[in-house]
């Protein structure tokens, strides 16, 4: 078996990023994926004739620039867009604003509801451009081990430590404060206006197991302000086909419909994988884009972790906090608040006091009153997705449950498809009559369907700890104890979205390995 040979085991973001890159540095990779088709969360398929789905994931805004130019997905399609985009955020009784993706006109905007929060968002932008390279720095290099010191690289240590201080003293003293705050707080500190600050938490806790009142939460809030871009135009779906297309062109041999049954391991280490079907292909260099959990647990055989780490990745958080809602609509979406104004982005939290009581939901294992949503109208910037006039809307509903009681079924699925259409409708009058299928997947359809544990949609909880140390101390550095297997996906620095970070985080890893 030689080295230059690698398998990479999912053919989502993250795995087509480690391909393509590790291809482009002359390995030899084949790209393994269970489903019919690649894209992984990202994938568009159809859910009801004529109308499909851009993807679970769709938001490319924070895919890291440094992956567009090293794969140049420009030449295989991707084109990014020219300005960030613009969210309304719909808040009650009609307290809706635009939040628009040039600072300027964001602030003007705000002007018309709070004259001073319109001054102090200005302030806020600059203070998080202040703080942008460091935090993005922690997003685009692998991470430290904190456990290890000496194992890292003196000058990466020196490098990163100027870093903070050349932020001087008052800067850096307030960055230190910030990580561990809830995000409500801090948001409260800068503005009055209850949509605005809801509009901003959202972010910080979708797809989490904390309300804007858990302590952490604020973290998410930095990574998320300061690693935005303008994305792609077609979200996710555009972002995976030029994805394929680069993997494709740096002669990574891409196979669907081969779903990896386990790793197969002898005493050098992995030694490859077997299909579902019996096949066995051999490889001294495994890459797994799947979650922590379906790599070291269901893939691994027995004994090949220690009792330490096995118990540290059962324990890893995953439980999924996020449903799809699909809606296909026979004609187009106009919000009250912008009725002459296509919005292709909104997020529907009035203020953090909803968002709080939705995240109550969670730990009462019940479907709440008014969900926080975050609203995408998918065909706005793709016509194709549904029939000439018609609309595709998908919606992603935080604050859904596991585990629900009662247990999760038709009747859950249609009781939360009717609570979110419902609350759609007062922002987008006309919505509910204007239905003609609807689609709901729950966290554990979502596990289901994408094999990721637990449903989570970031293969585990973005919380302080399991972000400063992901997913495990022994796998810090994407390299798993067992020699050969490095792990790819979101379960590892810096996280879940379309990033691609991991992705290519881990390729420069196995690429380093002596």
């Amino acid at each position: 078996m030689s080295d230059s040979h690698v398998i990479v085991i999912g053919a989502g973001p993250n795995g087509l990023t480690a391909a393509a890159l590790l291809a482009k540095s002359g390995r030899k990779v084949l790209l393994v994926e269970r489903s019919r088709t690649v894209g992984g969360l990202a994938a568009s398929h159809e859910f009801h004739t004529g109308y499909r789905s851009a993807g679970l994931l769709n938001d490319s805004t924070a895919v890291r620039p440094s992956v567009v130019e090293q794969l140049e997905l420009a030449k295989h399609g991707l084109v990014l867009r020219d300005r960030p985009r613009a969210i309304l955020a719909c808040g009650s009784e009609g307290r809706s604003l635009l939040l628009h993706g040039e600072d300027e006109r964001a602030a003007r905007e705000i002007g018309s509801h709070s004259q001073a929060d319109a001054g102090r968002y200005m302030e806020y932008r600059g203070f998080l451009e202040g703080i942008g390279d460091l935090l993005r720095s922690f997003i685009d290099e692998p991470p430290l081990d904190l456990l290890d010191i000496p194992a890292n690289r003196p000058w990466d240590l020196v490098r990163r430590g100027y870093g903070l201080r050349r932020l001087g003293r008052k800067r850096m003293m307030e960055l230190l404060r910030l990580p561990p705050m809830c995000v409500a707080d801090w948001l409260d500190e800068w503005f009055e206006s209850e949509p605005l600050k809801a509009a901003l938490a959202l972010p910080a806790i979708a797809g989490t197991f904390m309300g804007p009142r858990s302590p952490g939460s604020n973290l998410n809030l930095l990574l998320h302000e300061t690693s935005a871009t303008p994305g792609a135009r077609g979200g996710g779906a555009a972002l995976i086909s030029a994805l394929e297309k680069a993997a494709t062109a740096q002669g990574v041999e891409i196979r669907t419909s081969a779903d990896v049954r386990r790793i197969l391991i002898d005493a050098e280490g992995v030694c490859g994988v077997e299909l579902s079907d019996g096949e066995r292909i051999e490889s001294r260099t495994i890459a797994a884009s799947c979650d922590p959990k379906q790599t070291l647990l269901r893939l691994l055989p027995a004994g090949a972790l220690t009792h330490r780490l096995r118990h540290r990745i059962e324990t890893y958080r995953t439980r999924g906090t996020t449903a799809q809602v699909l809606l296909a609509l026979g004609g187009p979406v106009r919000f009250g608040a912008c009725p002459d104004e296509p919005i292709e982005y909104c997020r529907i939290a009035p203020d953090l006091v909803s968002l709080e009581r939705a995240f109550d939901a969670v730990k009462y294992r019940t479907i709440a009153g008014e969900p926080a949503c975050e609203v995408h109208v998918a065909s706005a910037s793709d016509p194709g997705l549904a029939p000439s006039g018609h609309a595709v809307i998908s919606i992603l509903v935080h604050f859904v449950p596991y585990d629900t009681n009662p247990e999760w079924d038709d009747s859950t699925r249609k009781q939360l498809g009717h609570v979110v259409v419902g609350l759609l409708d007062r922002h987008a009058p006309g919505v509910r009559d204007n239905v003609i299928a609807s689609r709901v997947l729950g966290p554990r359809d979502i596990e289901a369907h994408y094999a990721t544990s637990g449903g989570h949609i970031h293969h585990g909880e973005h919380g302080l700890d399991q972000l400063l140390v992901r997913p495990a101390p022994e796998c810090v550095g994407y390299r798993s104890p067992v020699l050969g297997l490095f792990l790819c996906g979101s379960g590892s620095h810096p996280g879940g979205g379309l990033t691609c970070a991991p992705g290519r985080l881990a390729a420069r890893s196995i690429t380093a390995r002596p």
